[in-house]
């Protein structure tokens, strides 16, 4: 069974929460370890482009930076 965590996070100055499993919390860290930036300037960035819930947001943004990771 996945665990469900709710986390705070800053976005645009301001506290809110997003509750994701912690498979896509991993691969949040893994993305912005490899981009050199903190989760949470990751999520900011995600914010800014969303048209949605952010929770569903991440979770996009982070489908589809591994469907479209170079393989090798």
């Amino acid at each position: 069974m996945t665990t469900i965590r709710k986390r705070s996070v800053m976005v645009a100055g301001h506290p809110t929460s997003v509750t994701l499993e912690e498979p896509f919390w991993d691969a949040l860290k893994e993305l912005a370890a490899a981009e050199g930036i903190s989760v949470n300037a990751l999520i900011e960035r995600i914010d800014a482009t969303r048209t949605g819930n952010l929770s569903s947001a991440l979770r996009v943004h982070v489908l589809s930076a591994f469907r479209h990771r170079p393989t090798s």
